[in-house]
């Protein structure tokens, strides 16, 4: 594993403790910084606690739909240690696979305001305090699906196409600061994500990677720390894959 220097480093992880998050989570306490967890799963985050078990992990619970709520909970992470610098948005879930034209719009409205509309409802609350700072390094963590389409999964691949064309414009919005907007597109991972599928859409998402394999969390989270250090320091506005070799753009 290389050594990413994030010592002393202040980092909010939304969906923290599990899948993607939890393994972000891990990376960054070991290369020295300090994480905040986001969850809205009790469970969940007293076992990521235990798991981890670092004087440099403490958490919130909160829904990251919630404005207010984010709001707060930043003001606190700042007052408790002092700022934060680096956000990344990785809470969402994958919604139900059917039809558009069998797709709920209760289960639409619920997998847009999650996926989508709370990476702008943190990054609106999170950016100021960063340009307070001159400092920030933002991660949305989107999807192939995001640049693919997948079929049977209309609003998830929606929320995260849109998770795309929002970091590149909040990333130019910033770019003249030292703060870097960037966000990643895994192919599936092995992750409880999958409770949420039919076999039949995690046989054709597998079908569509050139690796044959998901992608494993921990390949996510190295990823994520990179851009999450200070050595990033040029790119901003970027789209990065991890897709296997799914992606073609």
């Amino acid at each position: 594993m290389n050594n990413l220097d994030l010592k002393d480093r202040v980092a909010i992880i939304t969906g923290g403790a599990q899948g993607f998050g939890l393994a972000i989570s891990k990376r960054i306490i070991q290369s020295g910084g300090k994480v905040v967890i986001w969850d809205i799963d009790e469970n969940a985050i007293k076992s990521a606690i235990d798991e981890i078990s670092s004087d440099n992990l403490s958490f919130k619970k909160l829904d990251v739909t919630n404005f207010v709520e984010i709001e707060n909970a930043l003001l606190e992470t700042e007052k408790e240690l002092g700022k934060i610098d680096i956000f990344v948005n990785n809470a969402g879930i994958t919604g139900m696979n059917a039809k558009v034209w069998d797709y709920p719009l209760d289960e639409w409205k619920k997998v847009i305001e999650l996926d989508l509309n709370s990476t702008f409802y943190c990054c609106k609350a999170v950016v100021p305090h960063m340009i307070k700072n001159n400092y920030g390094r933002i991660v949305n963590i989107a999807s192939i699906a995001g640049k693919e389409g997948n079929p049977n999964a209309s609003a998830y691949s929606t929320a995260k196409a849109g998770v795309i064309g929002f970091t590149k414009s909040l990333g130019k919005e910033l770019a003249d600061k030292n703060i870097a907007v960037n966000c990643v597109t895994p192919a599936a991972a092995k992750t409880r994500i999958f409770d949420q599928m039919t076999q039949e859409h995690i046989d054709y998402m597998l079908s569509k990677i050139p690796r044959n394999r998901f992608a494993k969390v921990d390949e996510l989270a190295s990823l994520v720390c990179w851009l999450s250090c200070e050595e990033n320091s040029f790119t901003t506005s970027a789209v990065f894959d991890l897709s296997g070799g799914r992606a073609t753009y």
